[in-house]
């Protein structure tokens, strides 16, 4: 009786199916409540700079080295303000209880990039006609989301056209307060510091680097097979699939597309929220990104994604039992050897 083989299972089942994301722009399956005491955007937009390391003194009580400067891993995101297109009303649908949007307004006046990324857009919009809908439909609703557009002229990444998203509005239980809230924020712009504040964890939401189509050794990690016997017909391959009647099973290792995957990583802490690019750009710029130009957020951590990669940030689902609120002390942040 020979003995039995056993290792661990090749690759993850929880990301399948492993395929390429149908948009460069994340779409976020699942908003959270948050109960702020005012009106807010429940999520936020940024593009991907680099990562860098910051010392910054410990806060959490159980670690022995409470009150110490420690050195952590850092992701620089630069995050121009959005700007607010419209305001949806979602309402249920009586046949399936899905949610499904009731009435919109749009903003009067739409900025010429926009039409760059939504090129049906009317001239202009009849914003008084669009309310009178809302107030009629308003009885039905159930959610209120902003559509809003970056704005990536104003960062360091040289492009014009804008990524359209929609995000939740929350804060408060009252429906009527978050659609005056979104009503009023029509056609202006929302800086990331009225949506997150230093110190509390996001959700980071972003399409994977993508590495193409790779074998099953690199995809899988799949253990290369002796290379010397006559019979073999390859090494770096999966010695059998397993039956094909009735099929091979879907977990089999099998090559294909390998990043390029949507992503969510959750509770990362937000260590810095600025206003002033001197503080994180190096001379020279940031490789493969260039310089920031605008409000910046440090995350601790890494994020999903290559350089100039759009990241959407959100306030967590699952946050933990005793999630920081404090601001953290940042002493450093190492820029000056960014080459």
């Amino acid at each position: 009786m020979g003995l039995k083989i056993n290792r661990p299972r090749r690759g993850s089942m929880g990301v399948y199916p492993r395929k390429r994301a149908a948009d460069i722009v994340p779409r976020v399956r699942t908003w959270p409540y948050v109960d702020l005491g005012k009106p807010a955007l429940m999520g936020f937009a940024a593009y991907k700079v680099g990562m860098l390391h910051a010392v910054v003194v410990e806060d959490r009580q159980t670690s022995p080295f409470f009150g110490k400067e420690v050195v952590r891993a850092a992701t620089v995101l630069e995050a121009p303000p959005l700007r607010v297109l419209a305001v949806r009303l979602y309402g249920l649908d009586p046949t399936n209880g899905y949610r499904r949007a009731l009435a919109e307004a749009w903003a009067p006046e739409i900025p010429k990039d926009v039409r760059r990324a939504i090129k049906t857009l009317p001239e202009k919009f009849d914003l008084e006609a669009e309310l009178r809908k809302i107030e009629a439909v308003k009885p039905l609703a159930v959610d209120v989301r902003a559509v809003v557009a970056t704005q990536p002229r104003l960062a360091g990444i040289g492009k014009k056209t804008p990524e359209i998203l929609e995000v939740p509005i929350g804060g408060v239980p009252s429906l009527e307060d978050r659609l005056k809230y979104g009503l009023n924020l029509l056609g202006k712009e929302v800086r990331i510091s009225e949506v997150f504040a230093e110190g509390r964890l996001v959700d980071v939401i972003a399409v994977t680097r993508g590495k193409g189509w790779q074998g099953v050794v690199k995809r899988f990690g799949v253990k290369i097979l002796p290379r010397w016997h006559k019979h073999r017909k390859g090494h770096r391959r999966t010695g059998t699939i397993g039956p094909q009647r009735p099929a091979v099973m879907f977990t089999q290792p099998r090559p294909g597309q390998m990043g390029f995957h949507q992503r969510t990583e959750y509770n990362k802490r937000i260590l810095k929220i600025g206003t002033n690019p001197a503080e994180v750009n190096p001379k020279g710029g940031w490789p493969h990104y260039g310089l920031v130009k605008s409000d910046f957020v440090v995350v601790a951590g890494s994020v999903p994604g290559a350089q100039k990669r759009l990241v959407v940030l959100r306030h967590p689902v699952r946050p933990p039992p005793k999630a920081p609120t404090a601001a953290p002390q940042v002493v450093w942040l190492s820029v000056q050897g960014i080459a």
